[in-house]
Protein backbone atom coordinates (compact mmCIF):
# COMPACT_ATOMS: atom_id res chain seq x y z
CA UNK A 1 0.00 0.00 0.00
CA UNK A 2 1.39 3.31 -0.73
CA UNK A 3 2.85 5.09 2.47
CA UNK A 4 0.71 8.54 1.20
CA UNK A 5 -2.42 6.82 1.37
CA UNK A 6 -1.48 4.94 5.10
CA UNK A 7 -1.18 8.41 6.09
CA UNK A 8 -3.78 9.85 5.16
CA UNK A 9 -5.99 7.65 6.92
CA UNK A 10 -4.12 8.37 10.46
CA UNK A 11 -4.97 10.27 13.21
CA UNK A 12 -1.47 12.00 13.93
CA UNK A 13 -1.85 11.05 18.33
CA UNK A 14 -0.61 12.84 20.97
CA UNK A 15 -2.58 12.16 24.51
CA UNK A 16 0.31 11.96 26.92
CA UNK A 17 -0.84 13.50 30.21
CA UNK A 18 2.44 15.82 30.29
CA UNK A 19 2.29 16.87 26.54
CA UNK A 20 3.21 20.91 26.13
CA UNK A 21 2.46 22.84 23.36
CA UNK A 22 5.87 22.82 21.58
CA UNK A 23 5.25 19.25 21.45
CA UNK A 24 1.71 19.71 19.82
CA UNK A 25 2.76 22.23 17.70
CA UNK A 26 5.45 19.43 16.33
CA UNK A 27 2.58 16.84 15.84
CA UNK A 28 0.64 19.64 14.04
CA UNK A 29 3.70 20.33 11.55
CA UNK A 30 3.86 16.75 10.56
CA UNK A 31 0.33 16.86 10.61
CA UNK A 32 0.71 19.45 7.53
CA UNK A 33 3.85 18.15 6.42
CA UNK A 34 2.83 14.08 5.86
CA UNK A 35 -1.16 14.75 5.41
CA UNK A 36 -2.60 12.79 7.72
CA UNK A 37 -6.33 12.90 8.34
CA UNK A 38 -6.46 15.06 11.58
CA UNK A 39 -4.27 15.37 14.61
CA UNK A 40 -5.84 14.48 17.95
CA UNK A 41 -5.13 16.00 21.00
CA UNK A 42 -6.05 17.09 23.99
CA UNK A 43 -9.22 19.41 24.57
CA UNK A 44 -7.10 22.13 26.16
CA UNK A 45 -5.13 23.01 23.40
CA UNK A 46 -7.39 22.72 20.67
CA UNK A 47 -8.03 26.53 20.27
CA UNK A 48 -4.28 26.98 19.98
CA UNK A 49 -3.81 24.34 17.40
CA UNK A 50 -6.37 25.41 15.33
CA UNK A 51 -5.41 29.31 15.36
CA UNK A 52 -2.37 27.61 14.00
CA UNK A 53 -3.00 25.23 11.26
CA UNK A 54 -6.37 27.16 10.20
CA UNK A 55 -7.96 24.68 7.60
CA UNK A 56 -4.90 23.11 6.57
CA UNK A 57 -5.50 20.37 9.02
CA UNK A 58 -8.14 18.83 10.74
CA UNK A 59 -7.99 19.16 14.54
CA UNK A 60 -9.49 15.99 16.84
CA UNK A 61 -10.09 15.28 20.35
CA UNK A 62 -11.39 13.28 22.80
CA UNK A 63 -14.06 13.66 25.58
CA UNK A 64 -15.31 11.98 28.83
CA UNK A 65 -11.36 10.10 28.02
CA UNK A 66 -10.27 8.05 28.86
CA UNK A 67 -12.05 5.92 31.80
CA UNK A 68 -15.59 7.23 29.97
CA UNK A 69 -17.40 7.45 33.29
CA UNK A 70 -18.17 11.36 33.45
CA UNK A 71 -21.94 12.15 33.15
CA UNK A 72 -23.13 12.78 29.86
CA UNK A 73 -24.32 15.82 30.59
CA UNK A 74 -20.58 16.56 31.02
CA UNK A 75 -19.44 15.07 27.95
CA UNK A 76 -22.02 17.02 26.03
CA UNK A 77 -20.60 20.41 27.79
CA UNK A 78 -17.00 18.80 26.62
CA UNK A 79 -18.52 18.78 23.02
CA UNK A 80 -19.56 21.85 23.17
CA UNK A 81 -16.65 23.29 24.32
CA UNK A 82 -14.29 21.90 21.81
CA UNK A 83 -16.11 22.34 18.76
CA UNK A 84 -16.20 25.77 20.00
CA UNK A 85 -12.60 26.01 20.30
CA UNK A 86 -12.36 24.72 16.52
CA UNK A 87 -12.14 20.77 16.85
CA UNK A 88 -13.39 19.14 13.82
CA UNK A 89 -13.69 15.65 15.01
CA UNK A 90 -14.66 14.25 18.52
CA UNK A 91 -13.92 10.84 19.88
CA UNK A 92 -15.69 9.72 22.74
CA UNK A 93 -15.31 7.07 25.43
CA UNK A 94 -18.02 4.85 26.32
CA UNK A 95 -19.92 4.67 30.04
CA UNK A 96 -18.13 0.75 30.28
CA UNK A 97 -20.16 0.01 33.26
CA UNK A 98 -23.44 0.90 31.63
CA UNK A 99 -22.29 -1.74 28.86
CA UNK A 100 -21.64 -3.80 31.52
CA UNK A 101 -24.46 -4.42 33.19
CA UNK A 102 -26.75 -4.36 30.28
CA UNK A 103 -28.16 -0.47 30.20
CA UNK A 104 -28.51 -0.58 26.56
CA UNK A 105 -30.72 2.09 26.30
CA UNK A 106 -28.27 4.58 28.61
CA UNK A 107 -25.13 3.85 26.21
CA UNK A 108 -27.53 4.34 23.63
CA UNK A 109 -28.22 7.52 24.67
CA UNK A 110 -25.23 8.92 25.48
CA UNK A 111 -24.06 8.51 22.12
CA UNK A 112 -26.91 10.08 20.15
CA UNK A 113 -26.89 13.15 22.56
CA UNK A 114 -23.20 13.55 21.15
CA UNK A 115 -24.04 13.43 17.60
CA UNK A 116 -26.75 15.70 18.22
CA UNK A 117 -24.01 17.70 19.12
CA UNK A 118 -21.79 17.48 16.68
CA UNK A 119 -23.94 17.52 13.69
CA UNK A 120 -22.36 17.52 10.80
CA UNK A 121 -18.64 17.06 12.92
CA UNK A 122 -17.41 13.41 12.69
CA UNK A 123 -18.21 11.35 15.87
CA UNK A 124 -15.63 8.45 17.08
CA UNK A 125 -17.52 6.13 19.62
CA UNK A 126 -14.19 4.67 21.75
CA UNK A 127 -15.36 1.08 23.47
CA UNK A 128 -12.13 -0.02 24.78
CA UNK A 129 -12.34 -3.35 23.20
CA UNK A 130 -10.25 -4.98 25.66
CA UNK A 131 -11.89 -4.52 28.40
CA UNK A 132 -14.93 -6.48 26.34
CA UNK A 133 -16.44 -9.87 25.50
CA UNK A 134 -16.89 -11.08 22.11
CA UNK A 135 -20.73 -10.54 22.84
CA UNK A 136 -20.36 -6.94 23.99
CA UNK A 137 -18.10 -5.86 21.41
CA UNK A 138 -20.99 -6.83 19.12
CA UNK A 139 -23.57 -4.69 20.53
CA UNK A 140 -21.70 -2.09 21.19
CA UNK A 141 -21.54 -2.73 17.23
CA UNK A 142 -25.10 -2.48 16.77
CA UNK A 143 -25.43 0.70 19.18
CA UNK A 144 -22.73 2.80 17.12
CA UNK A 145 -24.89 2.02 14.09
CA UNK A 146 -28.36 2.48 15.90
CA UNK A 147 -26.99 5.88 17.38
CA UNK A 148 -25.73 7.19 14.07
CA UNK A 149 -21.82 7.98 15.00
CA UNK A 150 -19.77 8.20 12.16
CA UNK A 151 -17.02 5.47 13.37
CA UNK A 152 -16.37 2.98 16.60
CA UNK A 153 -12.89 2.93 17.65
CA UNK A 154 -11.12 0.26 19.01
CA UNK A 155 -9.16 1.25 22.22
CA UNK A 156 -7.84 4.98 24.00
CA UNK A 157 -4.53 3.22 24.52
CA UNK A 158 -5.00 3.94 28.22
CA UNK A 159 -6.24 0.99 29.61
CA UNK A 160 -4.73 -3.16 29.22
CA UNK A 161 -4.63 -3.04 25.67
CA UNK A 162 -4.62 -1.82 22.62
CA UNK A 163 -5.83 -2.52 18.64
CA UNK A 164 -6.01 -6.11 17.62
CA UNK A 165 -6.34 -7.44 14.33
CA UNK A 166 -9.25 -9.46 15.45
CA UNK A 167 -10.97 -6.94 16.86
CA UNK A 168 -10.89 -4.74 13.92
CA UNK A 169 -12.13 -7.68 11.48
CA UNK A 170 -15.12 -8.36 14.07
CA UNK A 171 -16.30 -4.66 14.21
CA UNK A 172 -15.88 -4.36 10.12
CA UNK A 173 -18.06 -7.53 9.89
CA UNK A 174 -20.90 -6.33 12.51
CA UNK A 175 -20.96 -2.74 12.21
CA UNK A 176 -23.83 -1.22 9.86
CA UNK A 177 -23.66 0.65 6.45
CA UNK A 178 -22.29 3.89 6.66
CA UNK A 179 -19.87 3.00 10.14
CA UNK A 180 -16.36 3.20 9.84
CA UNK A 181 -13.57 1.39 11.77
CA UNK A 182 -11.16 3.18 13.49
CA UNK A 183 -8.29 1.16 15.34
CA UNK A 184 -5.82 2.72 17.80
CA UNK A 185 -3.54 1.77 20.47
CA UNK A 186 0.21 -0.14 19.64
CA UNK A 187 0.08 0.49 16.08
CA UNK A 188 3.87 0.51 15.59
CA UNK A 189 4.92 0.53 11.99
CA UNK A 190 3.72 0.87 8.31
CA UNK A 191 3.73 -3.13 8.56
CA UNK A 192 0.83 -2.63 11.49
CA UNK A 193 -1.07 0.09 9.44
CA UNK A 194 -1.41 -1.83 6.35
CA UNK A 195 -2.71 -4.68 7.95
CA UNK A 196 -4.77 -2.78 10.32
CA UNK A 197 -6.25 -1.32 6.49
CA UNK A 198 -6.69 -4.58 4.90
CA UNK A 199 -8.76 -5.88 7.62
CA UNK A 200 -11.14 -3.08 7.19
CA UNK A 201 -9.99 0.11 9.31
CA UNK A 202 -10.26 2.97 7.89
CA UNK A 203 -8.38 5.15 9.94
CA UNK A 204 -5.63 4.58 12.41
CA UNK A 205 -5.00 6.13 15.60
CA UNK A 206 -1.41 6.49 16.00
CA UNK A 207 1.90 7.82 17.03
CA UNK A 208 4.27 5.77 15.21
CA UNK A 209 3.65 5.80 11.69
CA UNK A 210 4.99 9.03 11.22
CA UNK A 211 7.79 8.27 13.37
CA UNK A 212 8.26 5.33 11.07
CA UNK A 213 8.37 7.42 7.46
CA UNK A 214 10.60 10.11 9.13
CA UNK A 215 13.02 7.04 9.74
CA UNK A 216 12.67 5.98 6.67
CA UNK A 217 13.45 9.42 5.21
CA UNK A 218 16.87 9.42 7.06
CA UNK A 219 18.29 5.97 6.04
Amino acid sequence: MDTKEILSRCDHTLLAVDCTWEQIKAICDDGMKYGTASVCIPPSFVKRAKEYVGDRLAICTVIGFPNGYNTTAAKEFETKDALECGADEIDMVINIGDLKEGNYDAVLDEIKALKAVCGDHILKVIIEACLLTEEEKIKMCELVTEAGADYIKTSTGFSTGGATREDVALMKAHVGEGVKVKAAGGIKDLKDAEDFISLGADRLGTSRVVKAVKALEAE
